[in-house]
């Protein structure tokens, strides 16, 4: 992007050439130029208001310290110091959102490996807002009150790209993150999975079931390295006193989501919108239970302020088939989509339902989107997303348009 002090420089060599006297009159709006020759008069303030219109798109793309929303004043005494690994990804940015509307300090710690600065771009700028570049594989030092530890690849083709990696930041980063907690004497809620239920033999799911895991399959770098966090957890609050929350997030979505993350409502929105064939692998009579971003931020934030220290679900016990999910996509859309079937993918959960009656009885949670609501204002996120990639492709080669 070029920048203003450019666009500015060529401003300056415009009004300064040799063909236009420089009696320049300063009339808002638009600058005016003066001279003898109507023509030359004409074309040169042509160019100064193209050159105008060039300089508020580039203005309107910076960041401004006052485009941000209002937030809730907070004294020192109650504003808290807030981290949020991963706070660039698809639920770590919701929540980061919300935290800061409240009026906390919030740090961010995210490498980028599936996250967005986009997600966060928002907030760059602020006086509550630090974003840090950097892995939480390796140590970090800060002081802080709470820490909400979302990092981790969280879709199928994400963890499985980079299995060890994966399993190093549910274990070593998450060492870290209980021991930052325990040096400053933070919270630390760490953000576990239905995954640690496997596929399931147990239907819907209480906090009680111990699941069953494929150790060894090609899900296991997640599964299992969630349930290690989790037993890193307790560990650390028996034999240090870390004040821990556990939440077991169901299937989420909604804006933000990453287009190419392999999940099920990102797919089949995209491939709807793209009049594509919807794919589901295997019958489609696997079931899941969707919950909307906003709904799940609210019971990370609800956990958080309890003093319930036992595992939690969080999700939407409503339970549809994909079959049925694929169906109600299509018909949103109004899309001519066909669907497909392909070979069934190993290890995949046939049957995914979250038992919340912990989280209503200890936390008087339970969500309040519903899935036509929710899905609504998710498609429309990607129909932007699409229009947006679409004009960039037919625009990229004048990238340099605005040299004038």
């Amino acid at each position: 992007m070029i920048s203003s002090f450019s666009v500015l420089l060529l401003y300056n060599s415009l009004v300064q050439s040799e063909d236009i006297q420089e009696n320049i009159i300063h009339d808002e709006p638009v600058y005016k130029v003066h001279t003898n020759d109507d023509n030359q008069l004409e074309e040169a303030n042509e160019r100064i208001k193209l050159l105008e219109s060039k300089l508020i798109e580039l203005e309107s793309r910076l960041p401004r310290t006052n485009a941000f929303p209002e937030i809730k004043f907070r004294n020192y005494k109650d504003k808290k110091r807030i981290l949020v690994t991963g706070g660039a990804g698809f639920v770590g940015s919701h929540l980061v959102d919300t935290l800061m509307m409240d009026g906390h300090q919030v740090f961010v710690v995210d490498n980028y490996f599936t996250g967005s600065k986009r997600n966060i771009e928002q907030w760059i700028g602020h006086e509550n807002f630090e974003m840090v570049h950097h892995d939480i594989v390796n140590p970090l030092y800060m002081e802080l009150d709470e820490i909400y530890h979302l990092a981790s690849p969280a879709s199928p083709p994400h963890y499985m790209y980079n299995p060890v990696k994966t399993i190093k930041t549910n274990t070593v980063g998450t060492v870290n993150m209980l021991g930052l907690a325990k040096r400053t004497k933070a919270k630390i809620l760490i953000a576990s999975t239905s995954e640690v239920y496997g596929d399931p033999e147990v239907h819907p799911q209480p906090e009680s079931y111990w699941g069953n895991v494929n150790p060894i399959g090609p899900r296991a770098c997640y599964d299992e390295g969630k349930r290690v966090a989790e037993t890193l957890a307790y560990a650390y609050n028996k034999q240090s006193g870390v004040e821990v929350r556990v939440a077991r997030i169901f299937n989420t979505y909604g804006p933000r989501m990453h287009a190419n993350d392999g999940r099920v409502v990102s797919n089949f929105v995209i491939q709807a919108l793209e009049n594509k064939p919807i794919t589901i692998y295997g019958s489609g009579e696997q079931t899941r239970s969707f919950q909307y971003v906003s709904d799940l931020v609210q019971g990370l934030v609800t956990l958080m302020a309890s003093d319930y220290t036992l595992p939690v679900n969080i999700g939407n016990p409503e339970e549809r088939s994909i079959k049925t999910f694929a169906s109600l996509i299509r018909d949103m859309v109004g899309s001519a989509s066909e669907i497909v079937h392909k070979p069934e993918v190993e290890d995949d959960p046939q049957r995914r339902r979250p038992d919340i009656s912990t989280a209503k009885k200890e936390l008087g949670w339970q969500p309040k989107v519903p899935i036509e609501k929710g899905l609504a204002k998710t498609i429309e996120y990607f129909r932007r997303e699409l229009s947006r990639t679409d004009n960039s492709e037919k625009h990229n080669g004048d990238a340099f348009e605005y040299v004038l």
